[in-house]
């Protein structure tokens, strides 16, 4: 998640320079082709293309507007995660009669849970954009998400339940699985009562809801026909716009008789880019927002909301050497 409040013009550019090359070449042929070849029939009539224009702007406007709200559900979703796993933490604490191991593992195996989520919703799936960009597949590996999520789980849980779980499919499914498990034994040892096993059992219900809406966003595309036709549209609407502005410059320059400025129509490249960049860059900012669980720039930080929330729940059990916080990299919140 870009965290700085000003976008930077270079992070801009990386992600424009490729576009903004191509809108130049293509609006920068249209012209020569007009302007030194002659081809003085090189247009097309604005108006009709200012319809099409405007109609691109509504179902972008659309698309984007649906996109945010995937976006701010998973921000959403990821809220109560922080909340339920401070308030599982406090009612171990201070309901739990047991021993401090004994709460430890309760919390621990909270941390692993929390962890193991994110790991699986940054799994890569049919429509994902992971495998096509190298950035989103490094930060991967930097913060081990592409790593067998049990290896990342050392030191939380003991060897016997990891070597369980590596056998399941579902990771985190089973580690709340097995915290409803733990309290059934804490209850037949008398440490807790039929009262907190239900209050628990509350909690861990809303785990699985929390952990359910997450799966919901990421095993749910976003709707192809929103998503694909808004793409289709605008670059038909880019590919076309040169023509209508060379009708455009046209007339107020050439059809007023005044031939000495005709070179006046070299404006219509800088018109043209800029135009044709808004609208891709409109495009690709709700495409970049449909899948908010993917590590991308402006995605759900999950890694360091889980460091938060491990930092939370370690100085709860009053332990002193805690994880650094995570920090952005390049003004980015991963």
């Amino acid at each position: 998640m870009y965290i700085k409040r000003n976008i930077s013009t270079g992070l801009i550019f990386r992600f424009a320079w490729k576009n903004l090359l191509f809108f130049t070449f293509y609006a920068g042929a249209i012209f020569s082709a007009y302007y030194f070849f002659g081809l003085k029939d090189l247009h097309l009539p604005f108006q009709p293309l200012s319809v099409i224009g405007i109609a691109v702007s509504f179902y972008l406007g659309f698309k984007n507007n649906q996109s945010y709200d995937r976006f701010w559900e998973g921000r959403k979703i990821w809220g109560g995660i922080v909340n339920y796993s401070r308030t599982w933490a406090n009612q171990v604490l201070t309901v739990v009669e047991a021993d401090h191991a004994t709460k430890q593992d309760l919390i621990y195996r909270q941390i692993a849970w929390i962890n193991a989520l994110r790991m699986q919703l940054r799994r890569p799936n049919s429509f994902s954009l992971i495998e096509k960009n190298k950035m989103i597949r490094r930060m991967h590996e930097k913060h081990r998400d592409a790593h067998a999520i049990c290896e990342t789980l050392d030191g939380l849980l003991s060897e016997a339940e990891l070597n369980e779980l590596e056998t399941r499919k579902n990771v985190a499914t089973h580690l709340v699985k097995n915290q409803g498990l733990k309290l059934q034994q804490l209850l037949k040892e008398d440490k807790i009562t039929e009262f907190d096993k239900q209050m628990f059992h509350g909690i861990l219900e809303e785990f699985y809801n929390l952990q359910g809406k997450c799966e919901r966003i990421k095993n749910t595309p976003f709707p192809r026909q929103y998503a694909y036709f808004s793409t289709i549209f605008t670059w038909i609407f880019i590919l076309l716009l040169p023509f209508g502005l060379m009708d455009v410059f046209e007339q107020s320059v050439v059809g007023h008789g005044d031939h000495k400025h005709e070179w006046m129509m070299f404006l219509m490249v800088p018109f043209s880019v800029l135009i044709s960049w808004i609208f891709a860059s409109m495009d690709t900012i709700g495409g970049n927002s449909e899948d908010p669980f993917e590590n991308r720039v402006n995605d759900v930080p999950m890694t360091a909301l889980c460091r938060t929330i491990e930092i939370d729940l370690r100085d709860m059990l009053d332990e002193k050497n805690l994880p650094e916080k995570i920090q952005p990299i390049d003004n980015i919140l991963y």
